[in-house]
């Protein structure tokens, strides 16, 4: 009988990894499009399990993560047509624990959502301040006399569309499936290649990637203070794929700079840069390695 048993082969199914993924919503925002994306991504190539909560801000979101709430957040960081996303940016600095994994790019083909029947009734328009100034073009030629209203994200607006018949919303055709609203015109972005890279950001770190990104305050404010730290990328045979301040919040005039290599942590170069780095900034905060990942919207449907 234990001969029997000791030949019998068992087929054992481990139970998949399960995640949280942190994103600005509500429903329907292009960060929950890109949330989407990366779940299929660690399901198809890590069998994780995820499930999504959407947070009202990003502050909010990058916090549920830093506290241990949430195992992922995924954030917009940078747009083709608007650049760097600063609250991001902003939290990123303040926070200590996160570490970046993946970087997601996901084209943005805006649609001005409404029940008017046509252009000529719209009297307001809503959406995040990105997705408008991604329209700005678009709406003083075709609403150049509307009300424009900023709002937390593209499709917190959205619901209040039914009563407000003379109101429009800018978001994507994905939030309009998801509402139930008419797609006024599509697309309305003022250039076609518009895209929107996001962070998927983790309390692990992370030093394994083709793509490395960190930030610095200098010690100084003064002539040659940011040519020192950039020098040692241009000795060190490392290109930058982005440059980017903010104000430190300290003093006018002072700022932090926000750069993303084209090397790994764990290259050679990389690490003589960082020593070097240490000793002409006044703060340093390395935000890890990662590999970039395209979204495609077929794939979504």
């Amino acid at each position: 009988m234990l001969d029997d048993i000791s030949e019998t082969k068992f087929n054992v199914v481990r139970p998949k990894m399960s995640l949280s993924i942190a994103y600005l919503g509500p429903k329907g925002t292009y960060s929950e499009v890109a949330a989407t994306a990366y779940a299929r991504w660690l399901d198809q190539n890590q069998g994780t399990v995820t499930s999504l909560q959407a947070y009202p801000s990003i502050s909010q979101a990058l916090q549920a993560t830093a506290n241990g709430v949430s195992d992922h957040t995924i954030v917009p960081i940078e747009n083709s047509i608007q650049g760097g996303v600063t609250v991001t940016l902003d939290t990123l600095w303040q926070l200590e624990t996160l570490s970046i994994h993946h970087a997601l790019i996901l084209p943005i083909s805006n649609a001005l959502l409404s029940k008017a029947k046509n252009l000529e009734q719209i009297k307001r328009v809503y959406s995040h301040p990105q997705a408008l100034s991604q329209c700005q073009e678009w709406l003083n030629k075709m609403l150049p006399t509307v009300e424009i209203v900023p709002t937390n994200s593209t499709t917190e607006a959205l619901s209040w569309l039914s009563e407000e018949i003379t109101s429009g919303a800018i978001a994507s055709q994905w939030a309009a499936k998801i509402y139930h609203l008419p797609v006024l015109a599509h697309p309305i972005n003022d250039h076609a290649d518009n895209c929107t890279k996001f962070l998927s950001v983790s309390l692990k770190a992370s030093k394994v990637g083709s793509h490395t990104s960190l930030a610095f305050s200098l010690p100084v404010n003064a002539p040659g203070a940011l040519l020192k730290p950039l020098q040692i990328f241009s000795t060190l045979d490392i290109n930058l794929s982005r440059i980017e301040s903010r104000p430190t919040k300290r003093s006018l005039g002072e700022y932090l700079f926000f750069i993303d290599l084209e090397a790994s942590w764990q290259d050679t170069s990389t690490q003589l840069a960082l020593s070097a780095l240490e000793t002409c900034t006044e703060t340093l905060k390395i935000f890890g390695s990662y590999e970039i990942i395209p979204i495609d919207w077929q794939s979504l449907t």
